[in-house]
């Protein structure tokens, strides 16, 4: 995703300069949240066009990372929320979410077999709840801490602990093919 400079009267660099070292960061979230690379792409360009008018306020922002992922959070819920009221539902095809590097120590039925895993476990993350796949993405993938999920997503560490639970043991399910 490149970073074009923003029209306006002041200089872009200080809001590129705040927001330049998050952007694949909240990609990489967007995409776990979305499953797909347009509505990725198009949830980060909607949060940094929300952002702009307010980057005197972004330069206040004691730990910016945190902040603009749980601005991403809510942005991704508010889409969702309009999307699932919504009559009409478009179908895109699926994006590959990992690439295999290969290497000469790997046989062909390794990478195959590696690459048929990596697609189960994809696909069983998909089938998440939107919540378990956005707790795992939090927890697991990025690595926040349960008092930091609690303040981005205001919801109690007792509660969070039982979701990520329940996520894993569905994860688990599916990936034994308990569905």
């Amino acid at each position: 995703m490149k970073i074009l400079p923003f029209p306006g009267k002041e200089p872009a660099s200080t809001f590129e300069t705040l927001v330049h070292p998050h952007i694949n960061y909240l990609y990489r979230l967007a995409f776990r949240f979305c499953g797909n690379q347009e509505d990725a792409e198009d949830l980060v360009q909607d949060l940094l066009i929300k952002l702009y008018p307010k980057r005197a306020e972004l330069e206040k922002v004691e730990k910016l990372r945190p902040w603009m992922t749980t601005s991403l959070y809510r942005m991704f819920v508010d889409g969702y929320r309009k999307k699932t009221r919504s009559p009409l539902e478009l179908i895109d095809d699926e994006t590959a979410f990992y690439e295999t590097t290969v290497s000469d120590d790997f046989t062909p039925d390794m990478v195959l077999a590696e690459d048929q895993r990596i697609n189960e476990i994809q696909a069983a993350f998909n089938r998440l709840s939107e919540d378990h796949r956005v707790l795992l993405t939090l927890h697991d993938i990025e690595g926040y801490r349960l008092v930091e999920l609690e303040s981005m997503l205001d919801t109690p560490v007792g509660t969070l602990k039982s979701r990520i639970h329940r996520a894993r043991a569905r994860m688990r399910d599916m990936l034994a093919g308990n569905r």
